[in-house]
Order: structure tokens, then sequence, then C-alpha cells
């Protein structure tokens, strides 16, 4: 597989609310870009998109009106999120939320928002069913996967995510015999419900060993 194909971009963003169509903002972005379960690249920023921070919110994640007010424009930052993204597919953890603001943030910035998002709290519910939680740190902790810093800052919670998907892929070779778990993969296996999942990925593994065994 080339490597172009084989990208993918993992991205988190920290917002003013949960919503942009209720007027809420992005205030900072993260993406953690991997290729073949490694980081080789990272984009980060800030964003001011001339909206009040919430107190709630600064004492959420840190980010305060005063630290916005000299960041660069929301527009400026998406257009350069957009070019470093390119057309490698995406990741998020709880991804409906990342990819309204992703779409949203983009449109404002006159830019589409082509790129197909997986979740990882989707994926990691058919893969580890057993998991009290499915939050981000939660699992990151029962996976015994490193911790990069305080929750609820973007590239923290990037890094957190991409690791976890890099955990999942890996044990879908490992544990379930799938040759390549590349995006188009991961959408479809959280599409499968819980109940067919084990026959499917029992289907994928027998036409993977045969494709390897073919001339």
């Amino acid at each position: 597989m080339p490597a172009s194909m084989s990208r993918i971009a993992v991205i988190d963003f920290e917002t003013t609310g949960m919503s942009p169509a209720l007027g809420d903002r992005a205030t900072e972005i993260a993406i953690v870009l991997l290729e073949r379960g490694e980081v080789v690249d990272r984009f980060q920023s800030l964003m001011n998109a001339g909206v009040h921070i919430p107190a709630f919110i600064t004492q959420l994640t840190g980010i305060s009106n005063a630290m916005v007010a000299s960041a660069p424009r929301a527009q400026s930052v998406m257009s350069e999120a957009a070019r470093f993204v390119g057309d490698a597919p995406m990741v998020a953890h709880n991804a409906a939320f990342d990819r309204r603001y992703w779409q949203a943030e983009l449109a404002l910035a006159g830019l589409a928002a082509p790129q197909a998002f997986a979740c990882t709290v989707m994926l990691s519910r058919r893969l580890y069913p057993e998991a009290p939680s499915h939050k981000l740190g939660a699992l990151v902790q029962r996976l015994r996967l490193p911790q990069t810093g305080a929750a609820h800052r973007a590239m923290v919670d990037a890094e957190m995510a991409a690791a976890l998907l890099t955990q999942i892929q890996h044990d879908l070779r490992v544990r379930h015999r799938v040759a390549e778990p590349d995006h188009r993969f991961l959408m479809r296996l959280q599409a499968c419900s819980r109940a067919a999942m084990p026959r499917w990925l029992a289907r994928q593994a027998v036409a993977d060993a045969l494709s390897a065994e073919a001339p």
C-alpha cells in the first residue's frame, strides 16, 4: 500500500461548547498524522474565533479569553489544518463531535470537508466490550497506553487517541488476524453490530489468509 494511502489524521478540538449549531466555536485544534501506526507529523494551534469563552470552559480546558486573543484567526488556522490533512481520512474519539466542528469551521473558512471520520469510541466498544468505560482517559489507563499530559487540551487528547487507534489496529492484526486494518476497514467495523462482529471478523481473516496464499 502506498504511504499516502496508509496515512490517518487523528484530530481533537477544544471548543466553547457542545455544538456549532448553537453558535459554539473552536478554540484549539490538534492533529496527529499517523503512517502505518507511527507518528510522522503533528499540527496544533489555538484559534481566535472572536467569541467569548465561558468561565466553566476555561476551568475545564485551561484555555482563557486572554490566550485566544493573541492567537491566529480561526479561518487562517483552519486553512493551515486543511493543507496539513490533505486527503488523509480522519479519526477522533467521539468523532461526531469533532466532525461537526471540522466541517463547521472549514465552512466558515470557505473550504470543503470531504474527509471520512472513524470513531475510536465506536471501535473500542466493538473490540473492548468488557471495558467499564469507553472514555478516552479510562481506555488509555486500562490498556496501559502513554498519557502525555492533562486531558482537555487538544494535543494531549489527540496523542492519546492516536495511541488508542494504534492499539486497536495492533489488536485487529494480532487477535483477529486482520492483515490490513486500514481506515476503510475501520469504517466497516464500526458500522458492524456487536452481535455480528465475531463472524464478520472471522470471515475477513479467512479472506485475508486466502489472499496471502494466492499466487
